[in-house]
């Protein structure tokens, strides 16, 4: 039995609801009034929609839709065909990239414009066209990027944004992977495959909005920034620099895979 609705920690507006569905919980087992409970067993609040969807699991049945990065910070529902110029930036853990918004458990957490991290030089982002219709997107989000660092320490964070027409950048799920020896996919050429988990959420990205997807290198400090050495981060004492390249070309389809509620 599972309710999931917008808001960020410890949010008074999830007071009423809680006790609601906690009083039909145990009037259900305690008393033996099952009517009390909802038909089906999974709830969850669509974003950009102001609905609920009910469901019979979590997470529901879905169709996976790709969009794939290509040049031009352009990111496309069909897959690159020719070979093209990859992304890179540098991340420098004396000036880590930040972390703002998202599920913080202090203030400043939830959805926020992100367009003054994405003007950083670490951040690089990729964005579609207005979409044509409404996008509803439930579930686990991934993010499957060939990627390649000047260290074999490093972090690689994904943010899935959905950007109204008047240009706001809103955060609305994301994902850090540590990639350290033996992490990824090697490919032949040097480069490497990695997948990250970019949570779950259930958002309608509207008709006319655009998606975007950042990626950089970091998130300071909701993840501790990454020293580039390996050391321990409890007693690392020294920093390192990361070249960082982003590939996506038809011999390294870095793509943007999300659940579409079926």
């Amino acid at each position: 039995y599972l309710t999931i609705d917008q808001g960020v920690h410890a949010d008074p507006r999830h007071l009423p609801l809680a006790v609601r569905e906690g009083l039909a919980w145990f009037d259900t087992h305690l008393k033996n009034q099952p009517q009390r409970l909802r038909a089906k067993p999974v709830r969850v609040e669509l974003m950009g929609a102001n609905d609920w969807r009910d469901f019979d699991e979590w997470p529901p049945a879905s169709t996976p839709v790709r969009f794939y990065l290509h040049d031009q910070h352009q990111l496309l529902d069909i897959e690159p065909t020719i070979q093209s110029i990859p992304d890179r930036y540098t991340y420098d853990p004396a000036d880590p990239t930040p972390a703002i918004g998202g599920p913080l458990m202090s203030l400043g957490g939830g959805p926020v414009d992100n367009r003054r991290l994405e003007s950083r030089s670490d951040v690089i982002t990729f964005t579609s066209p207005p979409l044509d219709a409404h996008l509803d997107v439930i579930g686990e989000v991934t993010l499957e990027l060939y990627v390649r660092s000047s260290v074999p320490h490093t972090d690689f964070f994904g943010r899935l944004c959905d950007v109204y027409p008047d240009g706001r950048s809103i955060n609305i799920c994301d994902g850090l992977l540590r990639l350290a020896p033996g992490v990824g996919e090697t490919q032949p050429d040097g480069s490497i495959k990695i997948t990250i988990g970019l949570w779950a959420t259930a958002q309608r990205f509207k008709r006319g909005h655009r998606l975007r997807l950042q990626v950089s290198s970091g998130a300071h400090p909701r993840w501790l920034r990454n020293y580039g050495t390996g050391e321990p981060i409890a007693d690392a004492t020294r920093l390192r620099s990361a070249d960082q390249t982003i590939y996506h070309d038809r011999a390294h389809p870095s793509v943007l895979i999300l659940p579409v509620a079926a």
